[in-house]
């Protein structure tokens, strides 16, 4: 299936913002869908990552202020950020077996 993110931008710190992903296709039969990012410079790193049975984990630097989420119906993966930081600004991607093309969340006053 064909990913596309949405929903990123410019915030401030102590924000919020939900990214999207949508699948062309669906995403019921997909095990594992995960969000990703990559800052300047920097290794693209595991965010948060959901089962299909709805089991989560999360990276340590966002355990507490992010929540993934997913709408088998609507094949669609979510991230809530919450309480965001200036290091939370990257460039998200989404991945359920293929990569999205990623959407940039900026944290900055």
């Amino acid at each position: 299936v064909q990913l596309v993110e949405s929903g990123g931008g410019l915030v401030q710190p102590g924000g919020s913002l939900r990214l999207s992903c949508a699948a062309s296709g669906s995403i019921s039969s997909i095990v594992v869908m995960a969000w990703y990012r990559q800052a300047p410079g920097k290794q693209r790193e595991l965010v948060a990552l959901i089962t299909s049975g709805g089991r989560t984990n999360y990276s340590d630097s966002v355990k507490g202020r992010f929540t993934i989420s997913r709408d088998n119906a609507k094949n669609t993966l979510y991230l809530q950020m919450n309480t965001l930081k200036p290091e939370d600004t990257a460039v998200y991607y989404c991945n359920g077996g293929s990569w999205g093309q990623g959407t940039q969340v900026t944290v900055s006053s």
